[in-house]
């Protein structure tokens, strides 16, 4: 989930697709409202847009070192790790707090919040990888793990993508083939839908979306989008169609396709002096979007047991004027996150990688 270096709409777009991740899982909360419209059952397909948009970004960020030998995979996976690991960390020590406040006060919480036979997979980042017996502490951490998996797995990834990147049409055919193959193939198989798959077969539900990322940069680099005009009208075809998809019921792997057109023609948008999405609110809730994701599990299991005891409300189901108020304090909690533990963090981390190779350098001219 690294930041789309210039490609401002991308980083825009991340603040979407978390918003929607979080209405899909606080819309449980709200009062007097028995049913959920399908964009936002279908909210469980932000993920597939952060897999897919990760695939686009490592691409832009180091396919052309990967392709020129310039790629060192150790320094790769210490960024990565410092992108991702101190937030996952300081929210499964959260929900770890939780949990033993909740027992030591007496009140009755999910048995499988604190499963201490999960931790050691939840802090190796192997808990989408069929190594956690259940979901536990921060669920929504299962797609980091995921993302760790693409990561580990990223040479493999730009091997195909160098190879490939003087015919990217065949790329993106290719991609789609996959993954028109693999969803149904997998749903045949499994019982239950890819784009379902959490702490099982989650490290298999990224590989398409990251794949088709990957593609979609080829394209992009190629100069597929050749005009303003052709991007204004991917992004609204594609947008479009997305939300076509999502809302009538058409398979999952429909809206996948989308999404990596979308992100094609945003980035074309950008490539081609556009400024739509590049309005530096909407970028910088993009930089914030990875905690609002993070903290949006622990945040409901605060808010709405908090307000529950207080106003004795049933079934945590909040009347509508608090569920806004529950659901738009998450941005500033998401900057409160961003500034004090995930921004900081990272920096640390990158400082202490540079030290490490100054030290080395140091020792090997002596």
């Amino acid at each position: 989930m690294n930041d789309a270096a210039n490609i401002r709409p991308l980083t825009s777009l991340r603040f979407f697709a978390a918003l929607w991740v979080v209405l899909y899982t606080y819309w449980q909360n709200l009062a007097g409202v028995d049913f959920t419209p399908a964009v936002i059952g279908k909210g469980y397909l932000g993920v597939e847009l952060f897999f897919t948009l990760s695939g686009f970004v490592l691409c832009h960020v180091y396919l052309t070192a990967f392709g020129e030998g310039r790629f060192k995979y150790g320094s790769f996976l210490w960024n990565r790790l410092a992108r991702v690991y101190p937030l996952h960390l300081a929210t499964l020590l959260g929900v770890i707090a939780l949990g033993v406040t909740a027992a030591t006060i007496g009140i009755q919480a999910d048995p499988n919040m604190t499963r201490w036979d999960a931790l050691p997979a939840n802090l190796l980042l192997l808990h989408a990888w069929g190594l956690a017996p259940v979901s536990a502490f921060n669920h929504p951490s299962w797609s980091i793990s995921a993302e760790w998996f693409a990561y580990l797995t990223f040479p493999a990834f730009a091997f195909v993508a160098w190879r490939l990147r003087t015919r990217p049409w065949l790329f993106t055919a290719l991609t789609l083939a996959a993954i028109a193959i693999l969803y149904p193939t997998f749903q045949a198989l499994s019982g239950f839908s890819l784009t379902q798959a959490t702490i099982y077969w989650g490290a298999l539900r990224i590989v398409p979306c990251f794949l088709l990322g990957c593609a979609m940069h080829g394209l992009w680099k190629s100069g597929a989008v050749k005009s303003l005009r052709t991007a204004a009208l991917g992004a609204a075809f594609s947008g479009a169609g997305a939300l076509l998809a999502t809302g009538f019921g058409a398979p999952d792997m429909v809206a996948v396709a989308c999404f990596g057109g979308l992100i094609l023609s945003l980035a074309g948008l950008a490539q081609h002096g556009s400024s739509f999405a590049s309005q530096a609110p909407f970028v910088y809730l993009g930089e914030i979007s990875y905690s609002t994701y993070m903290i949006c599990a622990p945040w409901q299991i605060i808010f709405v047991n908090a307000v529950g005891k207080m106003l004795n409300l049933p079934d945590g189901k909040l009347p509508l004027g608090l569920w806004i108020v529950f659901l738009i304090s998450v941005i500033p909690l998401s900057a409160i996150s961003y500034h004090l533990i995930e921004k900081p963090a990272r920096t640390r981390l990158k400082l202490m990688a540079d030290s490490w190779r100054a030290r080395r350098t140091v020792a090997a001219e002596a």
